[in-house]
């Protein structure tokens, strides 16, 4: 499964985090931006999520292709990076401004996770 083939814009997805306590924390997040064949990046406030790859580089996301039915996937997903300034960081600010209701500088950082693993939603 190639991500770009799965990723569609206008979907879904849930991503998946636990602090090194184990504690788990679910957040609706959008598609992320597809960096490369291997590699997504979404851009992070600092909550629950952002702490949480930092202390815990392991993640999953439950994406949701738009439209009726049970069409998307599951990535399973390593930190890599992360990036507090630069044009990654603009351009999701700027594509969160035009999408979301929030204020686009309350994202602060960008997190690039590896996918180790992409498997079909069903």
């Amino acid at each position: 499964m190639k991500i770009g083939d799965v990723l569609k814009p206008g979907g879904r997805g849930v991503i998946g985090t636990a602090s090194k306590a184990g504690v788990v924390n679910m957040a609706v997040y959008a598609v992320p931006h597809i960096v490369n064949a291997e590699t997504v990046a979404w851009g992070m406030t600092d909550g629950r999520t952002w702490n949480n790859v930092r202390e815990n580089p392991n993640a999953s996301y439950t994406y949701f292709a738009p439209g009726e039915g049970f069409r998307g996937a599951r990535l399973t997903l390593t930190l890599a990076r992360t990036e507090d300034s630069g044009e990654m960081l603009a351009k999701i600010r700027e594509r969160t401004a035009a999408t979301s209701p929030g204020n686009p500088e309350a994202v602060k950082h960008v997190a690039y996770f590896k996918v180790t693993e992409t498997r079909p939603l069903v």
